[in-house]
């Protein structure tokens, strides 16, 4: 049987030594808030994986939900009119 494998060398000599550029990472700062949101959503989200939630639960998932939909909201209008802050 003959292993049918990709050129390590080629891949990952293109792969090795990138960093992200200072333009990503003021993209990545620009999200975090949404980023927060959805871990914050996550959390509420995992919490209630091995039961059934209860009111405050619903509570929670539900107000996290609203957390990352209004700073999505916000992100894109900031992208909009061009906000830098």
């Amino acid at each position: 049987m003959k292993l049918i494998l990709p050129a390590q060398d080629h891949f990952t000599a293109t792969v090795i030594g990138l960093e992200p550029t200072d333009a990503e990472l003021d993209q990545i700062e620009r999200e975090m808030p949404v980023i927060s949101a959805e871990v914050e959503l996550l959390d509420a989200q995992i919490m209630t994986l091995d039961r059934l939630p209860n009111e405050l639960d619903v509570r929670r998932i539900r107000r996290a939900g609203r957390k990352v939909l209004a700073t999505r909201r916000e992100l894109a209008n900031q992208a909009g009119t061009g906000d830098a802050a």
